[in-house]
């Protein structure tokens, strides 16, 4: 139990200046702007993505019942509840959002030296809804993603938590406007958005919007995170 505590409790904030901030950066680069390692790795904005549909919707007094995600890196999420109402639209609304705000707090927390408690977290996140795949690439991807997760949190440095949660944080959040992107150029009367707007009455561009503004306070929080940490670095 004493070394389980010693990778949760938090560990002051970690010095991300230099090279562990240009590692950091340029990893984050490389994942976003290589189509071939992107086209695999953004499986885990879609995870993240339909984890928000799952977490809002329990929270809002729904049932998850499962999700799954596809080869084409789409996805799809269920819960039960009413078919109308606020914990419906809630827990409609929540998926484009997540992968943002997720992003921006792993950011934010693994710079401050919580990453053993936010790697911990996500291990027990990520046994909770591998019960809940409904494939077998859903299964694969979230013991992928669990069990690098899990060795990080026992083996890695402070200062690898630390850097890998920058960097995953920084991709989930261009993973977020990037999707965000693909859904505003769609015409598909089954996104999120468009089922909002049949939902609420509200049009869906205004739907796009509320995704947008989230997405942009997060990628305002990680660049005052990095800005930071450089202007650390210069002093």
């Amino acid at each position: 139990m004493d070394e389980v505590w010693d990778r949760v409790r938090p560990a002051g904030d970690v010095v991300l200046s230099g090279t562990p901030l240009l590692v950091v950066l340029g990893a984050a680069v490389v994942v976003v702007g290589v189509r071939p390692l992107w086209s695999v790795l953004r499986l885990g904005v879609t995870l993240v993505h339909e984890l928000g549909h799952a977490a809002v919707g329990i929270v809002a007094g729904r049932r998850f019942t499962g999700f799954v995600l596809r080869g084409d890196m789409s996805g799809h999420a269920v819960t039960v509840g009413p078919p109308r109402g606020f914990g419906r639209v809630a827990t409609t609304w929540a998926g484009y959002p997540a992968p943002a705000v997720a992003g921006a707090a792993a950011v934010w927390l693994g710079a401050h030296g919580w990453g053993g408690a936010v790697l911990a977290a996500v291990v027990v996140v990520l046994v909770a809804a591998l019960v809940r795949a409904r494939s077998v690439l859903t299964a694969v991807v979230v013991l992928a993603v669990g069990g690098a997760t899990a060795w990080l949190w026992w083996d890695g440095t402070q200062l690898a938590r630390a850097q890998v949660l920058v960097g995953v944080g920084i991709v989930l959040v261009v993973g977020a406007w990037r999707h965000l992107g693909a859904v505003t150029a769609s015409r598909d009367g089954g996104s999120d958005a468009a089922v909002l707007a049949r939902l609420t009455r509200v049009p869906g561009a205004l739907w796009l919007v509320t995704f947008a503004v989230v997405c942009a306070a997060a990628t305002w929080l990680v660049a005052d995170v990095v800005l930071a940490a450089r202007a650390a670095g210069a002093t």
